[in-house]
C-alpha cells in the first residue's frame, strides 16, 4: 500500500504535538451546531460532512459497478469480474439459506447490500492515514475522516435500520398481540410480567447497540493502530535513528494492515449475519 505515514504530516498536523495529530485526524468535518474549540458535534443539529460524502460515494460506486455488471452478463463466457461478482453472491445467498427460515425477497438484497458497504467502508481504513487529510488541507478543507464506519453516527444509523425491519417483522408475522405477548411472557412466562418487560426490552434494545458498537469499536480501534505506527515515522525518524524506526514502522504497518484486512472483512460478515439472524427471529411464531 505504500508508505502509510508522510513525515511533514505527523509533524505539522493538529499543531505538531502527538497528541494534537492523533485529535486531528479523529476529527470529523462538522458543520452546523459544532463546538468552535474542538469541532465536535456539539447538539442534535450538526452534520459530519466527510462521513456522509464517502459513505454516499461508496453507496454509489456499488450502485453503478453493479449496474454495470447486470448490463453486461455474458453466461457463456462469463468475465474475471462476473464470476468474482458471482462468488459473492453465491456467499451471500448460502448465509441467508442458512440462517434465515422460509423466505423473504428482501432478504438476500439487504445482506448483499450490507456486506459490501460494510466492507468497503472498513476498506477505507487501509488507504494511508496522512493521504486524503493532507490532499484536503490543500484544498482548504481542515479535517476529514475517511472511514465511515469509525463514526458511531454511521454505525447506529444503520443498525437502527435492521431495528426497525425487525420490530416491523415481528410485528407483521406475530401479530401486534403476539408482539406484546412477546414481552409480557417471555422468558419467565405469566407470573413474572414485569420482570419479563423489562427483561425482553433489554434483549431487543440490545440488538441494535450490539450491532453498532462491535463495528464502531474495532474500525476505531485499528484506525488507531495505523495513527500511532503512522507516528513512528513521523515523530521518531530523525536522522540516523531514520535507520531503525523507518524499517520498523513499514514491519509493523505491513503486518497490520494483513491482520486488518482480515478484521474488517470479518466484521462486514458478522454485521450481514446478525441482521439476517434478528430477522430470522423476527420472522417466527416462537420467539
Amino acid at each position: 500500500m505504500g508508505d502509510r505515514v508522510l513525515s511533514e504530516a505527523a509533524h505539522n498536523s493538529g499543531g505538531g504535538g502527538t497528541v494534537e495529530y492523533i485529535q486531528h485526524h479523529l476529527t470529523n468535518l462538522c458543520v452546523g451546531d459544532c463546538d468552535p474549540v474542538t469541532h465536535q458535534a456539539s447538539g442534535f443539529w450538526s452534520l459530519h460532512l466527510d462521513t456522509i460524502f464517502f459513505g454516499y460515494l461508496i453507496a454509489a460506486l456499488i450502485v453503478f459497478v453493479g449496474w454495470r455488471v447486470g448490463s453486461s452478463l455474458n453466461p457463456d463466457k462469463p468475465s474475471g469480474f462476473q464470476n468474482f461478482v458471482e462468488m459473492i453472491l453465491d456467499f451471500v445467498s448460502t448465509q441467508v439459506k442458512d440462517t434465515f427460515p422460509g423466505h423473504n425477497p428482501l432478504i438476500a438484497p439487504l445482506a448483499l447490500t450490507i456486506f459490501l458497504w460494510v466492507f468497503l467502508m472498513n476498506f477505507m481504513d487501509l488507504i494511508p492515514v496522512d493521504l486524503l487529510p493532507m490532499i484536503a488541507s490543500g484544498l482548504g478543507i481542515p479535517y476529514l475522516k475517511v472511514v465511515p464506519t469509525t463514526d458511531l453516527n454511521t454505525t447506529l444509523a444503520m443498525s437502527l435500520t435492521v431495528f426497525v425491519l425487525v420490530v416491523f417483522y415481528s410485528i407483521k408475522v406475530k401479530g401486534p398481540v403476539g408482539y406484546l405477548k412477546m414481552f409480557l411472557f417471555h422468558p419467565f412466562g405469566k407470573f413474572f410480567v414485569p420482570v419479563n418487560i423489562v427483561m425482553t426490552t433489554i434483549e431487543e434494545l440490545a440488538k441494535p447497540l450490539s450491532l453498532a458498537l462491535r463495528l464502531f469499536g474495532n474500525l476505531f480501534a485499528g484506525e488507531l493502530v495505523f495513527l500511532l505506527i503512522a507516528l513512528i515515522g513521523g515523530t521518531l525518524t530523525v536522522g540516523a535513528a531514520a535507520l531503525f524506526w523507518f524499517p520498523l514502522q513499514v514491519v509493523l504497518d505491513l503486518g497490520w494492515l494483513i491482520f486488518h484486512l482480515l478484521v474488517i472483512t470479518l466484521q462486514a460478515f458478522i454485521f450481514m449475519v446478525l441482521t439476517i439472524v434478528y430477522l430470522g427471529m423476527a420472522h417466527t411464531e416462537e420467539h
